[in-house]
């Protein structure tokens, strides 16, 4: 993803959560998505539709996290 593209997603997610400490960061070696994080935990990822040009925002949520 474009640097533009991470920085609007960055102020998208913060407003949306009402949470500065949310953080869309660019994956190393990945130019298809981007990583969302709250602090250092990682959320998940974020992927553009090139047909479309929307987003889908991507989350696992493991069985240990909900005990």
């Amino acid at each position: 993803m474009k640097p533009e593209e991470i920085r609007k997603l960055d102020a998208y997610f913060k407003r949306l959560f009402q949470n500065p400490r949310l953080e869309v960061k660019a994956r190393p070696r990945k130019e298809d998505s981007a990583e969302v994080y709250v602090g250092d935990e990682f959320l998940g990822l974020v992927f553009k539709d090139e047909d479309d040009g929307d987003y889908n925002f991507s989350m696992a949520i493991l069985d240990i996290d909900l005990a």
